[in-house]
């Protein structure tokens, strides 16, 4: 069982590494005190090396593992990211909402762009997390920085988590939500002709589920799909998970804990709502932005699904990030190259939606 350092720890550690993020890239390397890391042709950010060695030098093998308590990493993933976060980026307005979910209300956050000039586009956003951990406070930073730097609005759902919720319910939950926005794009003072959808990681497999079945069951126009690092396949594993399945913050280990507690025994891991990877009717869906990261497992997967879209017919971007792990929106206050990559997708999806 991977050690669980205490939140105290966690901080400490975080707050250092925002410390050495203004570092020049030849003193973080020198300061992992290991030599340049090469895998796959690709050079892992000198910054990203030196956080890893921070964690790892804290005996942090990130989150998830056999025997860990799922309440207990939700609480250590809100307590991580928020001393992750760094100073909140400025937006217009944060409210506290109630939106539809699949079996009841759910919680949800919005933002609104600083100085709206009319109804701007509207992104609801799933986080990431495995499907078992994360909320709205651990992508609260995010979230800010799309809001600010896409020039759009974002509602962030808090949708059920698992083992206490296990699949379909976050399923049901990102179509009731987004159904909901839809809905109520206007009262938000978006544009309701301009919704996407958007997530990271498990957010990520969310967002392209929901963009897939509201096309198939409800006709819905949906202005676009934003997947940062998406999960797309439950079924084959790929070479970047031989490859970076252990020592770049996303191990297999978490992996196969976090796919253990979101699929019930007896569910067929090719299932489209699980794996859009290995749905047969991909075509004139929402157009998608697909961003991967270098040293992420869950690149192949991400990349191929892009691939499927593409070769389906649909207008698909698709780019991976250099030097970059998984989560690496979550790590805007202490990597430099996080930071600008993070900005550079809401460039992405300001110009996808014709955000101001």
């Amino acid at each position: 069982m991977p050690a669980t350092p205490s939140p105290t720890v966690s901080r400490l550690q975080l707050a250092l590494a925002r410390g050495l993020a203004a570092l020049p890239a030849r003193a973080q390397l020198a300061l992992s005190r290991r030599p340049p890391v090469m895998l796959d042709g690709q050079r892992l950010d000198e910054g990203i090396q030196l956080l890893l060695a921070l964690m790892a030098a804290a005996g942090d093998a990130g989150l998830g593992g056999a025997g860990a308590d799922p309440q207990a990493e939700r609480d250590r993933a809100r307590a991580q990211a928020l001393a992750a976060a760094g100073r909140a980026t400025a937006v217009g307005a944060v409210a506290e909402l109630v939106v539809d979910g699949g079996a009841g209300a759910l919680r949800a956050r919005h933002y609104a762009p600083p100085e709206p000039l009319g109804e701007e586009p509207l992104i609801v956003f799933f986080h990431g997390g495995g499907w078992v951990i994360g909320d709205l406070d651990t992508h609260d930073e995010p979230c800010r920085m799309i809001c600010r730097h896409a020039g759009v609005h974002v509602l962030s759902v808090d949708y059920r988590l698992a083992p206490e919720h296990p699949f379909p319910a976050a399923v049901e939950d990102a179509l009731a939500a987004t159904r909901w926005a839809l809905g109520h794009a206007r009262e938000l003072g978006a544009d309701p002709a301009r919704v996407g959808v958007a997530g990271d990681s498990a957010g990520g497999n969310l967002a392209a589920v929901t963009a897939r079945t509201l096309a198939r069951e409800d006709g819905a126009a949906l202005a676009l799909q934003a997947l940062i690092y998406p999960g797309t396949d439950f079924v084959a594993p790929t070479r970047s998970q031989q490859l970076f399945g252990r020592g770049f913050f996303l191990t297999q280990e978490a992996m196969d804990w976090f796919r253990g507690h979101y699929i019930p025994d007896g569910v067929d891991p090719a299932d489209p709502r699980l794996s859009p990877l290995r749905a047969g009717d991909l075509q004139q869906l929402a157009p998608a932005l697909v961003l991967t990261a270098a040293f992420d497992p869950l690149r192949d997967e991400g990349e191929a699904y892009a691939d499927a879209l593409a070769r389906a017919g649909n207008r698909v971007v698709l780019r991976r990030f250099p030097g970059l792990i998984h989560g690496f929106i979550n790590f805007t206050a202490v990597n430099r190259a996080a930071r600008e990559a993070t900005i550079a997708l809401a460039g992405m999806i300001r110009g996808a939606l014709g955000g101001r």
